[in-house]
């Protein structure tokens, strides 16, 4: 018997990405509201504790007027896309590559990681954990996206401003990753977050370097390399390749991917290092991300219905 997902807010990118993902897949069974109906609170919270699965595509403050809908009782398990509840208690954390895929499959309640969390979170975290790098090392982040991330507003503002090359923001350092980047890494200190956004639509670099001759208790580069290959050994989700690349590039149309490919890159000396993380803003870094913990809540095959 199929198990039935509702998608609320699937009219959205991200919805209609999952959905996309979940087409013509007999374990799944979506539950489609009209137009009307999605507008009505009494239909929404009939289809929310109706479904096996929900999926929030929604923003923060939606996302939790939708879980406080659910009762209990009705037994629906709830992933929810919004920053509402990734450092929450009693949410589990959609990450199964570091949380564990036992962790997520026994969820009632998981929190997909942001994008840009994604790729720093999968560079930084196995590292800490071995003790190859400090927790009280003031890390940076440099990231570049693809304007889809930013949703439907800053989608049609890079259809209607073509001449937009590069965009910088979260200028004030409180952009709402920040909390997940420093709770799901157990470090010390938030790091400096610079994200960016250029006129591609999907996409997304992750970088954090590492000023390795300066640090205390930081690896050699081959060290982290070979840490985090171990780290996600046998994930097809996750590659961490032996070589660094001459360049990276995002395509302004690239076909979605759900996975991460990891690079550490460093001079002929070791001194300096940078660790990248490329992957879809919108696949690993959204969509895919919840499909692949509903993959594992509902006991199919982790990667069924993944772009890898």
């Amino acid at each position: 018997m199929a198990f039935n997902v509702f998608i609320d807010g699937g009219a959205g990118t991200t919805g209609l990405e999952i959905a996309d993902r979940l087409a013509g897949r007999d374990e799944f069974e979506l539950v489609r509201l009209s137009e009307a109906e999605r507008k009505d609170a009494d239909c929404r919270k009939t289809a929310l504790n109706f479904a096996d699965f929900v999926i929030l595509c929604l923003p923060d403050d939606a996302a939790r007027e939708a879980v406080a809908m659910i009762d209990p009782a009705s037994g629906t398990r709830v992933i929810d896309a919004s920053t509402a509840h990734r450092t929450a208690p009693g949410w589990i954390y959609g990450f199964p590559e570091i949380v564990g895929r036992e962790v997520v499959a026994g969820a009632r309640q998981v929190s997909n990681p942001g994008c840009y969390s994604t790729g720093f979170i999968a560079l930084i975290t196995p590292l800490i954990r071995a003790r190859m790098l400090p927790r009280d090392w003031p890390y940076t982040v440099n990231a570049v996206s693809g304007y889809s991330g930013g949703g439907k507003g800053l989608i049609a503002r890079f259809k209607d401003e073509p001449d937009i090359a590069f965009r910088t923001y979260g200028l004030t350092l409180a952009h709402k990753h920040l909390p997940e980047m420093q709770a799901r890494t157990g470090l010390e200190y938030p790091p400096v977050f610079a994200p960016s956004v250029v006129p591609a639509y999907r996409g997304m670099v992750v970088e954090v370097p590492l000023p390795i001759e300066a640090m205390r208790k930081a690896a050699p580069p081959a060290d982290l390399r070979a840490c985090l290959a171990e780290a996600y050994a046998g994930m097809r989700t996750i590659t961490v390749h032996e070589d660094c690349p001459e360049e990276l590039v995002l395509r302004a149309e690239a076909e979605p991917s759900d996975g991460i490919d990891i690079h550490v890159c460093a001079d002929a000396e070791g001194k300096t290092a940078r660790l990248i993380a490329v992957l879809d803003n919108l696949g690993k870094g959204a969509s895919g991300a919840a499909v692949q913990s509903l993959n594992l809540m509902a006991g199919c095959d982790e990667y069924a219905g993944l772009r890898l």
